[in-house]
């Protein structure tokens, strides 16, 4: 498996902006982020984090992501958190796409490399430290965990996901598949983050349509992507957001697999008021 990593830097000033950011688009239905648009300028700090910068490319916003927030982090070699999240309902999952690191779950040290995938439920003490010669980098999706009464809370695991299958659709012969990380009838977890594959020529023949929202941030390959009304193209390092019930369909169309990081929201009553 191969990972997209955010190369950082700047682009030149002989580039274009119709180019690689060019490609941006955020509507009311969805938005685009492409690659080119996580630049050296656009990249944040976090309070009892060092020598870390991230890319946040999505948040709780009006018109925007509603149900979660999406950093893809740089951990420089020695750097890392004692305290990485200070929010007692904040949920995570971490996907490792460079480098390694070690990561401190209730005192239990796991050593992450590309792949590795980790849940880190609400109100449990982590850390995350980069004791390696080159940069790590990983995913960390954080949603407010939404207890219900008589629902324990799930535990923390780390997984690889070559220890993940790939689960075909029905009547695909394999072409389209998903990693699944936790039960899907599991109702302890109110958010789903899978790795969806498509082999060339895989299809979502169909435009699905459904309450749950969507970050997808493409790992591996390049595809076409119905989105509402729009058909766009996509390749490794782009992210898309879309927003619940907006249509949503994909061919597959380059010489490789098409991979992308899933999150949806899942397994809880809509909220009735805000």
């Amino acid at each position: 498996m191969t990972y997209w990593v955010p190369p950082g830097g700047l682009p030149p000033q002989t580039d274009l902006t119709t180019g690689q950011s060019g490609r941006a688009v955020f509507t009311e239905a969805y938005a685009v982020l492409p690659r080119g648009t996580m630049s050296d300028i656009v990249t944040s700090r976090l309070p009892h984090w060092t020598d870390t910068r991230l890319w946040v490319i999505a948040r709780p916003l009006s018109g925007f992501a509603e149900t979660f927030s999406w950093y893809v982090a740089e951990v420089a070699p020695g750097g890392g958190s004692q305290r990485p999240d200070d929010d007692p309902d904040a949920e995570a999952v971490l996907l490792v796409v460079g480098g390694a690191a070690t990561l401190a779950v209730d005192g239990t040290e796991r050593a992450l490399r590309p792949g590795s995938y980790a849940f880190v439920p609400p109100g449990t003490p982590w850390t995350l430290r980069n004791d390696g010669d080159e940069a790590a980098t990983f995913h960390w999706i954080r949603k407010a965990y939404e207890r219900v009464d008589g629902v324990e809370v799930p535990a923390a695991f780390v997984v690889h996901e070559d220890d993940v299958a790939i689960e075909p659709m029905p009547d695909t012969d394999g072409a389209w598949g998903t990693q699944r990380f936790v039960d899907p009838l599991d109702v302890r977890h109110d958010m789903h983050v899978n790795i969806v594959t498509f082999e060339p020529g895989g299809a979502i023949p169909f435009p699905e349509t459904h309450v749950m929202e969507h970050g997808l941030y493409v790992l591996e390959g390049k595809a076409v992507y119905l989105l509402n009304q729009d058909w766009v193209e996509v390749q490794e390092g782009d992210f898309m957001w879309l927003r619940a019930f907006c249509p949503q369909a994909c061919y597959a169309g380059g010489p490789g697999r098409f991979r992308y990081l899933l999150y949806k929201d899942v397994n809880r009553h809509p909220r009735l008021t805000m």
